[in-house]
């Protein structure tokens, strides 16, 4: 006796050889023998021979009217040993019955199993949907085989274009584009942005981190939603003449600087700030709009700042405007440069110009200022605050040193990038150059003026810390954020609160209002401030700020590794000097490119080298290279002379900036504790 019998899903058929209770002992066709349960025998049969039985049962499966099935079914739930009698007009052979259930068990819109060998027939609305659904899907298929063809030849299919940045940076896996783009580049062996590339989705390597960038953080665009300018309440006007120092791309001016003789010899030098906080109130439409973004993002040759444009023309400190701000005064003693007194206002201030990097660095060096010599616009101005400077940065070096850090080393190179009509200049400009060291020091002092301020008058404020205490973060030396007044020790300040950006920093704006509240109102400050003590909505924005914060620097060092990257594109050599960081990490001499170069002989820190780039890539940041010779020489701007060993600091400067696997980094380090370059100076 043969049996025809159901096993795991499967239709399969062999000899029985014994029977025991409600089981059967079935030698198969490749002479194994399986335990099958009487409940599972759908057809006893004598001949033919099992092979014979699955063989022609799938020629009549074949040859079955499978839609006159269907109508023959009826609606009931039947046997399909039943439907082969209606079916065949007679009683089966066991190869009709088996064909008729092989074409019912491969028909599930047909028919619905529910039970071995039972079935029900599909309602006739249900099979329409089914039947459509099917043909719905061999339609994209043709599509979908059709957008390959195209993609494969490097012609972007019309219809994904409106996709791209979904496609590649959270596609709908179920979607026919993204199946078409997958299979396109599996079979050219390339990677999704490569084949955007090719295909002319995007237009450059720049596009594609500039378009992740956005998707990511700017989901609803950068447009802004519509606004009012605000009003800026009556101001008496400072009897001054101030000025700014900032970079030529520099557009949102918050700070500027003033110095005035006093009738009794006295120095009084003025730090002005751009005022946004007199306009923008809490939780209007342009708090919310600054909240939303929480901080200009910087780029090389380009930004998305923080507040619009119109409402940033209203309040930066342009040049022959008066505009509202917030100016702490600092009468000084000049025998000694001293601070005798400090005071804070909200007033109008005439700015009578702005004045650049770029037309004053060459001339206002250490030793011009020195000699006295060279003419430039308030040349004397700049004398007397770069002496005040000097003292500022004495007194915070011993206070440093007093919380246990080496001196700050000042004879590290940063790079400032150019870009015009894609075309990039990297230019370098030593740290501690004059005119940066004159502004860190006086908006380092104001910021701690500040926070001082703040936390006298028991209002919180948003404070940058580090060091201090034990373990956690103290240990790791990291600048963390905080709502009370606690010492930067890298800074060597007691206290710290940024507060100078209020156009481009949403934590400064913040301060800015609770600055105000203080001056306005003194003793009565912590009852009226904008933020109250403990309050909740500030820890949240110490929270947003320090994430959003963080993926913008990140977005930051991703365009500066490109324009890097670029820049070597432009050079028509590929061999260029490098120093050793550390271990197997370099950073070239004229840009700030750092490259891991794995399994590099040990050489000691800060020894030049040159090495042949052999190949970069502007998508994914990597670089290729290899050592060619050491230059027996040390690099200045990075060795201590007293030993090569890696202090700590440096350690972390390095670890900070170089992510696990990648091979390029930006040398950003004097960002990690402020995003405006020549504002903070100090290693964080």
């Amino acid at each position: 006796m043969n049996l025809f019998f159901e096993e795991s899903g499967d239709f399969k058929a062999g000899v029985m050889m014994s029977q025991a209770g409600e089981a059967y002992q079935v030698e198969m066709q490749s002479g194994k023998r399986t335990k099958v349960k009487v409940r599972d025998v759908l057809l006893q049969f004598a001949a033919p021979t099992p092979q014979e039985l699955i063989a022609a049962a799938k020629g009549v499966c074949d040859e079955i009217d499978l839609d006159f099935l269907w109508e023959v079914a009826g609606e009931e739930e039947f046997g399909f040993a039943d439907l082969a009698v209606e079916y065949f007009g007679k009683a089966p052979q066991p190869e009709q019955s088996a064909g008729l259930l092989f074409l019912l068990h491969s028909s599930p819109i047909y028919f619905y199993k529910k039970g071995k060998g039972r079935y029900k027939a599909a309602p006739e609305t249900a099979l329409k949907a089914a039947q459509a659904g099917i043909e719905k899907k061999k339609q994209q298929a043709i599509v979908q085989a059709q957008y390959v063809e195209l993609l494969k030849t490097h012609v972007l299919p019309e219809s994904m274009r409106p996709l791209v940045r979904q496609l590649l940076f959270k596609p709908d896996k179920n979607s026919l584009e993204y199946k078409a783009l997958e299979a396109a580049c599996n079979e050219l062996q390339t990677t999704a942005p490569r084949l955007m590339l090719a295909c002319g989705g995007l237009e450059s390597a720049k596009q594609l981190h500039f378009e992740r960038f956005l998707f990511e953080q700017f989901p609803k665009g950068l447009a802004f939603p519509v606004f009012t300018i605000p009003a800026t309440p009556k101001l008496p006007v400072a009897d001054v003449q101030a000025f700014s120092i900032d970079d030529v791309t520099t557009t949102e001016i918050d700070d500027a600087f003033s110095v005035t003789t006093l009738a009794d010899g006295m120095v009084r030098i003025g730090i002005h700030i751009a005022a946004p906080a007199l306009g923008i109130q809490r939780d209007d439409a342009i708090d919310a709009i600054a909240r939303a973004r929480m901080s200009t993002v910087y780029m090389p040759g380009d930004k998305i700042t923080m507040l619009p444009d119109d409402l940033v023309q209203s309040f930066t400190l342009a040049e022959g405007k008066t505009c509202p701000a917030v100016s702490l005064y600092a009468t000084l003693n000049p025998a000694d440069w001293s601070v005798i007194s400090t005071e804070t206002r909200a007033e109008a201030v005439p700015i009578a110009a702005n004045l650049r990097h770029n037309t004053l660095d060459e001339f206002v060096t250490e030793e011009h200022l020195a000699a006295g010599t060279g003419e430039y616009p308030h040349k004397a101005d700049i004398a007397l605050i770069w002496q005040w400077a000097l003292v500022l940065e004495q007194g915070r070096m011993a206070k440093r040193e007093g919380f246990g850090l080496r001196p700050e080393q000042n004879n590290r190179v940063d790079f400032n990038f150019y870009v015009d009509d894609d075309v990039v200049t990297i230019a370098k400009r030593k740290r501690g150059a004059p005119l940066d060291k004159l502004v860190a020091e006086l908006m380092i002092f104001a910021n701690s003026t500040w926070g001082k301020l703040m936390n006298d008058s028991g209002v919180p404020g948003i404070y940058r810390a580090q060091g201090g205490g034990s373990g956690g973060w103290a240990t790791k030396m990291a600048v963390r954020m905080v709502t009370h007044a606690a010492p930067h020790q890298g800074l060597g300040v007691d206290q710290y609160a940024w507060s100078t950006s209020p156009l481009r920093r949403y934590t400064d704006l913040v301060n800015q209002w609770q600055i105000l509240a203080c001056v306005e109102h003194g003793v009565m400050a912590p009852l009226v401030a904008p933020f109250k003590p403990r309050d909740a909505d500030l820890f949240a924005i110490v929270s947003a700020f320090d994430a959003t914060y963080g993926a913008y620097n990140e977005f930051q060092s991703n365009m500066e590794r490109y324009w890097c990257l670029r820049w070597l594109a432009q050079q028509a050599s590929q061999r260029l000097e490098a120093v050793v960081l550390k271990d197997e990490i370099l950073r070239l001499a004229d840009l700030p490119l750092v490259i891991k170069l794995p399994g590099m002989q040990a050489l000691p820190r800060g020894t030049q080298v040159v090495l042949d780039l052999a190949r970069w890539d502007e998508i994914d940041l990597s670089v290729e290279a290899r050592l060619i010779e050491v230059v027996p020489t040390v690099a200045d701007d990075l060795v201590d002379e007293e030993a090569d060993e890696v202090d700590a600091e440096v350690d972390a400067e390095i670890e900070s900036i170089i992510a696990p696997d990648l091979v390029t980094i930006v040398d950003a380090v004097p960002l990690a504790d402020g995003i405006d370059p020549g504002e903070e100076q100090p290693l964080p």
